[in-house]
């Protein structure tokens, strides 16, 4: 049996080719893994959803 698709902007498993860290600051910012360039950064102090952390 088939199942609906989710209700919403929606999205299942991981982001592809992006890495989250925690910046000096305490925010989390977002890179892209092939070329290394920070595309995106949180000012909440929350890490983003569904993208995996660096080391």
């Amino acid at each position: 049996m088939a199942t609906n698709p989710p209700k919403g902007p929606g999205r299942k498993g991981a982001v592809k080719q992006r890495s989250q860290f925690k910046t000096p600051s305490g925010n989390w910012a977002k890179r892209d893994t092939e070329t290394g360039r920070i595309l995106d950064q949180k000012a909440d102090g929350t890490p983003f959803k569904g993208v995996r952390r660096e080391k």
